[in-house]
């Protein structure tokens, strides 16, 4: 037991190190960096266009509803490529088992086309 929780000595001083170095970097900038504070410094600047009206309007839901079902798919596309690498060790388990797989996201993907979660109005 003694020598299974010795080593994970080096992983806690990692961690206590990497946290104090962040600590201390973020507290020091703040110290020493410079305070000079302008109304032209201050205002709201993106990408070259001035900011006019109020940032807090509402987005459509659709807008958060196309990212988050891109992160879906392209995750579970990204099991395809294990697949593929090691097709011919996996054998027809391998097969049965993508073929399952790819089953359940067309059937997604027919869910989403149903709801029109894809068409921007």
């Amino acid at each position: 037991m003694q020598t299974e929780q010795i080593n994970f000595v080096p992983i806690l001083m990692q961690l206590l190190l990497a946290v104090g170095f962040v600590t201390a970097i973020i507290i020091i900038s703040g110290k020493l960096g410079p305070k000079r504070n302008s109304a032209n410094k201050d205002k709201n600047f993106e990408c070259g266009i001035e900011s006019v009206g109020n940032a807090r309007i509402p987005f459509s839901v659709k807008y958060f509803l196309v990212a988050i079902l891109f992160v879906l798919f392209d995750v579970e596309v990204i099991f395809l490529y294990p697949w593929a690498i090691n097709f011919r060790e996996l054998g027809i388990e391998g097969m049965i088992k993508m073929i399952i797989f790819m089953l359940l996201l067309l059937v997604g993907f027919f869910y989403i086309i149903k709801k029109k979660a894809l068409e921007w109005e």
